[in-house]
């Protein structure tokens, strides 16, 4: 089957995309493609505090994707061992002088709840609120189960992000829901 390449290169320039990357994730593929995002940003003409943040919701959306991700696959890393891997789809793109990340992955429902609470809490925060909730959480037992973490992954994405995080679930078979999130950076840097 062959696809006309053209027509996707036209809708992902029409729709800002500058990387998109669809497929399995194993840990190491994370290092290479946050090395490959870095050589990126170094090349651009912006401030160094939002090329940071642009790097640090990177690697928290792809690490939470390959640890929580509901779809589950092994694969053969470089060296030829199988290794875990999740499935899930990254976009980063810049339009209007912003940065937009999105990601996308199935997640339990149990998960896609845990996320929604949070989610919700960290958008009522300022700033200020989010530094000071960050310091709380380094400190304090991990209360969730699912998570393998500190739980703070979110909480430094919303501290980075220029906005409040946007998010969607949509329902799957087996119980299982797909969870999109959507972060915005501005190019001049954090507010």
């Amino acid at each position: 089957m062959s696809l006309n390449i053209l027509q996707y290169s036209k809708m992902l320039q029409k729709n800002n995309i500058e990387v998109i990357y669809s497929g399995p994730i194993l840990a190491s593929s994370i290092d290479s493609m946050a090395e490959m995002l870095l050589k990126r940003l170094e090349k651009e003409d912006i401030p160094l505090n939002a090329s940071q943040s642009v790097f640090s919701v990177f690697v928290e959306q792809m690490n939470n994707m390959f640890m929580y991700s509901a779809e589950k696959i092994y694969q053969a890393n470089s060296d030829g061992v199988l290794e875990k891997a999740s499935r899930g789809i990254y976009i980063l793109g810049v339009q209007d002088g912003e940065y937009f990340i999105q990601t996308g992955n199935a997640v339990t429902a149990n998960s896609a709840a845990i996320l929604k609470t949070r989610i919700d809490h960290l958008n009522t925060l300022d700033k200020k609120e989010l530094r000071k909730y960050y310091k709380q959480r380094m400190m304090a037992d991990n209360d969730n189960p699912e998570s393998r973490g500190a739980g703070i992954g979110l909480i430094e994405i919303a501290r980075r992000a220029s906005s409040p995080i946007e998010y969607d679930f949509e329902p799957l078979e087996n119980d299982l829901q797909y969870f999109t999130m959507h972060v915005t950076i501005k190019q001049r840097g954090k507010e």
